[in-house]
């Protein structure tokens, strides 16, 4: 059975439909991932998986459980790093873990045991009693993930877990999450618009609007493109794009940084484009899919670090329930 199992899923605020329908299954050890724009829906729904948001429509279950009907045992059987700072930087690392441990049950004989196991698995046990205020960015994050897996969760949800982190810093926070993922054998669930971030996962739902539009492995999104990507700019690129369009029966993309298509064999076609195009060619490369064209072309848009008026509707939504 799936561990999390989720049918025509519909989330409103308001006027504005934030989840639009959407079905996916995730199994039992997989490294799922939710690769979208901010407002595109991946926080409402991983909110709604950890109970954190009641479904306008649709069923849902984690672990087995209705995550309506038994928010309880739901959140018994989930870790949960949120998008934001959570942690209380006056305490040290192991009062925030050794009170996480006694909110969720962990035995007490466990406890201590337990603490000492995931600040080493993620290598903060020698920092075990400075306070956390005293931690960079990276140790907090760290930090969290520790906190989320302490109960024993079956599923480990991360809501943009390398959100404001350095490139090295994200590399070293998905080490600690790949041992994790093997030593402790869980289920993680991420949310990221990060394209290097969503290759960590076995498969990706890519998700706009509140719809997914796409659900594979990452390679195989990659395949579907149809081959290489060729940038190009020329003296002139708008007779270029339709010298190529005509000579060649592919489809060419403008932009203000030049043309973009997409060939099967582009160190092949290169030479012949080169020599077919009545214009001179100004530059020229040649690089392999990644998940940013497919996005792209999938929705007629680059993946976009905001989208403003989505997420203002829902801060407006919820200023009014709370007038």
């Amino acid at each position: 059975m799936s561990i999390i199992e989720v049918e025509n899923l519909t989330k409103r605020f308001g006027q504005l439909t934030a989840v639009d329908g959407i079905s996916f299954a995730v199994e039992p050890g997989e490294i799922f991932g939710f690769l979208g724009p901010n407002g595109a829906g991946k926080t409402t729904t991983i909110n709604i998986l950890c109970t954190l948001l009641r479904p306008s429509s649709g069923r849902v279950t984690v672990a087995g459980y209705d995550v309506v009907h038994h928010q309880h045992q739901v959140r018994q059987a989930i870790g949960l790093v949120f998008q934001d700072p959570s942690l209380d930087d006056r305490l040290t690392a192991q009062e925030n873990l050794l009170f996480h441990a006694m909110v969720y049950h962990v035995p007490a004989p466990r406890r201590r045991q337990r603490i000492e196991e995931v600040l080493r698995m993620v290598e903060l046990w020698e920092r075990r009693h400075s306070v956390v205020k005293t931690y960079s960015g990276g140790m907090r994050r760290r930090l969290e993930i520790a906190r989320g897996l302490i109960h024993f969760p079956k599923v480990l949800f991360l809501d943009e877990p390398t959100l404001g982190l350095d490139p090295q810093t994200r590399n070293r926070i998905w080490e600690y999450l790949h041992r994790l993922h093997k030593e402790e054998g869980i289920t993680i669930f991420l949310t990221t618009h990060y394209m290097d971030e969503a290759e960590n996962a076995g498969r990706i739902a890519i998700i706009d609007q509140g719809r997914i539009v796409a659900l594979d492995a990452p390679e195989t999104l990659k395949r579907g493109m149809g081959g290489d990507i060729i940038s190009l700019r020329t003296a002139d690129d708008d007779r270029a794009a339709s010298e190529i369009e005509a000579r060649f029966q592919v489809s060419v993309r403008r932009d203000g940084a030049g043309l973009t298509l997409e060939v099967p064999h582009g160190d092949v076609f290169i030479p012949e484009l080169v020599r077919a195009v009545g214009v001179r060619v100004l530059s020229i490369s040649l690089r392999q899919p990644t998940l940013d064209d497919v996005f792209l072309k999938l929705t007629g848009r680059e993946l976009r670090d905001q989208e403003v008026g989505s997420m203002e509707a829902v801060r407006e939504h919820f200023r009014r329930r709370r007038r």
